[in-house]
């Protein structure tokens, strides 16, 4: 790599051109060359000197179409004189509705939630209920061609909504909440056409009968509800109120966004205080204790709502929903003792679970690469791969009960044997009288049914042993093979359900030295294995124990956790983490990665960088903003404005637009911060929502206009972050998320130098950048 001595003095600024993207593939990932840095890592750095304003021109960037938000606080003049001329009235304004956003979002996701689970159970319930009638009428080649006939119609209706209307509402949802609370602004993710297909969506993709949950689902769900929410209102539709525009930032965004997920996990499992400790988990990357009381308070009103919901479908005004649907599988009946040998076998079940859990997330990774490639080919095929998927799911669940033998029901008179209505622990399918079908009573019930059935308690051979293990590998397989198709899916029923499987299956060996229920081994399977594919501990383990109200397998389920963690993180990384990577997005993890030691700061800086002057000419800005990507600009003030060349500040592209929208030029290069004070407010350089900022097309700039002078004083943040270029990158990565930066400006060690070497994004501190730049460098130092 060159090094800054390296000047070309006669290069100019228009030799510096915009290619236009340029697509490229590099190691499974897509990348474009419109970007914050607009050129390819490929090239050596090298620093350029050009024009008279003392700009300089790093060549030698990664790529990627994704941008990074504005998490910091910009602190220029026109944000100084907002703050000081707020009244306490609207500091108070501020704070409360910040808390009554966040009863919204509690409310507005308790609501959606409901809604789902009512619809899901009535029309699922209606389809379990036909072929059901049809089997007791010994129909059976009818029962299957209505059950997969409703099971395709509803998958293909899931599938179109996703390849026609929101794309990006396909998947879980996780972990591009997670990605975009990191920092990452993913186009569309939190879009409110997203919404409206995360919702119908995930209602008719579970219905289905898939092997997915609506728990992913439910998170992005919440999250676009608290994003539309922090928009500020609508410009456009006169839908605005001058007490909103506190809320039109990043940052505010943020916390609201990390409440919304946070309350889609209270929604979807009925676990408040487990909702808030997966956003501090996993979800959210910047955390605090103000962010804290405001996530209970937003589960917490989920919850009522949610509890007003059951009281109101006690009534029986909502239809087939009865204890269904809404997820809570109580367990606190089974009598919780445990000897040595229960140790034993928890100890195989966190082992077993971490191993399982790593080939799950080996296997899905595989899966879904496979699908980003099929559905390149058009929305069509999107939709096909959908019908494909749940004809075989509907095969599997209507076929493989005809290998499971009846068995005698029960001789308690309490029991229903066999269940007459669509869901229950006893289904007859093909048997006689007085027989069940236990394969049958897992296939064909509800998912949410098919766990409480796995999970209920004092029913020791309920399940044969055979059928334990058969619906586990078909729900292992159906699990990895349905997720990444078009379709909301959600990630933990159906590792639940597999975990759960296997958890009664080990209770069922172990059932002669064991005094604990197998019930409750069911649980405890379950745990392991959500703790080897999705690599949680605390958020998981409160969960759980809201789910099922046993507070005394605390123990038990802490231990199962920790162990199949461990265990599955020596295979691989967690499977969110695993898609993120798949996306390409670039997530900064909260630790450095081990090559970065062997790098420092100025060994990674990417550009071309342009800098301008304090004041600069309107055609040098605007011709920055045409032939360059970049969305910060450092600012230099030189002589005679300072006595040396000196850095004063960062300016943003967006900033930059709004000014030159307003035309606050001067024919002079004088200092006018006075009058862009009085013409521009702080309202104007609020972060707009999705699409609606001012682009550059929209400017108007005329011919003589172009040799007229800006002041960019009153915008340019005067705090910028800054690092020497000798700090070790390992050290600038960890300040750069801890911070929630988008730009970190390099400064030079010594004097006698351009007060600015660089300025890194995100972007540079990926691998693939790193490798592009050293392409040679032994590969111990990337995997010691």
């Amino acid at each position: 790599m060159e090094n800054e001595n390296d000047v070309n003095h006669g290069d100019d600024v228009n030799d510096i051109e915009n290619e236009g993207p340029v697509d490229r593939k590099d190691n499974g990932r897509y990348w474009s060359e419109f970007s914050e840095r607009n050129m390819t890592y490929t090239e050596p750095l090298l620093v350029k000197r050009i024009n008279t304003t003392s700009q300089i021109a790093i060549v030698g960037a990664n790529l990627s179409p994704i941008e990074s938000l504005d998490y910091e606080i910009f602190e220029n003049e026109i944000f100084k004189q907002d703050w000081r001329s707020r009244s306490k009235i609207q500091i108070f304004q501020y704070v409360i509705l910040k808390w009554a956003f966040a009863a919204l979002i509690g409310l507005g996701t308790g609501l959606l939630a409901f809604l789902n689970n009512i619809a899901v159970e009535n029309i699922a319930g209606f389809k379990l209920l036909l072929a059901s009638n049809l089997m007791s009428q010994h129909r059976y080649i009818l029962a299957f061609v209505a059950l997969a006939g409703c099971n395709i119609g509803l998958a293909a209706a899931a599938g179109s909504l996703c390849a026609f209307i929101a794309p990006a509402a396909a998947g879980s949802g996780i972990p591009e909440v997670k990605a975009y609370l990191n920092g990452i602004d993913a186009h569309n993710i939190l879009a409110p056409t997203t919404l409206f297909v995360k919702v119908f969506g995930a209602i008719l993709g579970v219905s289905a009968g898939f092997a997915v949950g609506k728990e992913g689902p439910m998170v992005h769900t919440g999250a676009c509800i608290a994003s539309l929410l922090g928009q500020g209102g609508s410009r456009k539709y006169r839908l605005t109120w001058m007490g909103l525009r506190y809320f039109k930032n990043d940052r505010d965004r943020r916390d609201m966004i990390t409440c919304g997920a946070a309350a889609g996990v209270a929604a979807a499992f009925r676990a408040p205080v487990g909702g808030v400790l997966f956003a501090l988990e996993e979800a959210a990357s910047w955390w605090r204790s103000a962010l804290l009381w405001r996530t209970f308070f937003t589960t917490a009103v989920v919850a009522i709502v949610l509890r007003a919901g059951i009281q109101f479908c006690a009534t029986g005004k909502c239809g087939l929903f009865g204890e269904g649907g809404l997820i809570m599988y109580d367990v606190s009946a089974a009598k919780v003792s445990y000897n040595g040998a229960d140790i034993l076998a928890v100890l195989l079940l966190g082992t077993l679970g971490g191993i399982l859990g790593s080939i799950y997330n080996y296997f899905v990774d595989k899966v879904v690469r496979t699908y980003s490639i099929l559905n390149e080919k058009g929305p069509g095929f999107k939709i096909l791969i959908v019908v494909a998927i749940a004809f075989l799911t509907s095969c599997c669940a209507y076929g493989l009960p005809w290998l499971a033998t009846c068995i005698p029901c029960p001789d308690d008179p309490t029991v229903s044997c066999p269940t007459v209505d669509e869901s229950g622990n006893y289904k007859n399918f093909q048997c006689p009288p007085g027989y069940y079908n236990d394969l049958a009573s897992l296939f064909l019930n509800t998912n949410d049914d098919a766990i409480r059935n796995l999970f209920s308690t004092r029913t020791f051979q309920e399940f044969h042993i055979s059928s334990l293990f058969i619906f586990f590998v078909t729900i292992y397989f159906l699990g990895v093979v349905t997720y990444g198709i078009a379709i909301p899916s959600g990630l933990f029923i159906p590792v639940i359900l597999a975990g759960a499987a296997y958890g009664r299956l080990v209770g069922r060996l172990f059932e002669s030295i064991s005094k604990l229920d197998t019930g409750l081994y069911a649980l405890l399977g379950a745990a392991s294995f959500l703790g080897g594919t999705m690599r949680m501990t605390v958020s998981l383990c409160v969960i759980l124990l809201e789910l099922t109200n046993d507070l005394l397998l605390l123990p038990l389920v802490m231990l199962v956790l920790l162990i199949s963690k461990t265990v599955a993180d020596g295979f691989n990384k967690g499977v969110y983490d695993q898609i993120l990577k798949i996306k390409g997005l670039p997530y900064m993890e909260a630790h450095a990665e081990p090559y970065m030691r062997n790098l420092v700061a100025r060994d990674v800086v990417s550009g071309p960088l342009v800098t301008f002057s304090g004041i600069e000419r309107v055609g040098n800005i605007l011709h920055a903003l045409k032939t360059t990507g970049h969305n910060g600009f450092p600012v230099i003030d030189e002589p005679p404005f300072s006595d040396a060349p000196e850095l004063c500040g960062l300016v943003l592209r967006s900033h930059l637009l709004v000014l030159l929208k307003g035309k606050t030029f001067s024919k002079e290069r004088v200092l006018a911060s006075r009058n862009i004070l009085q013409r521009i407010s702080a309202l104007d350089f609020a972060k707009a929502g999705s699409g609606k900022g001012i682009k550059l097309e929209d400017l108007d700039i005329e011919e003589e206009e172009m040799d007229m002078y800006v002041d960019l004083h009153p915008i340019s943040n005067a705090s910028p972050y800054t690092v020497v270029e000798t700090m070790s990158l390992a050290k600038a990565a960890i300040l750069f998320r801890q911070l929630g930066l988008r730009h970190m400006c390099v400064v030079p060690k010594s004097q006698g130098r351009p007060p600015v070497v660089g300025i890194l994004t995100r972007h540079d501190f990926m691998e693939e950048h790193v490798h592009g730049l050293y392409p040679n460098m032994k590969p111990h130092r990337w995997t010691e």
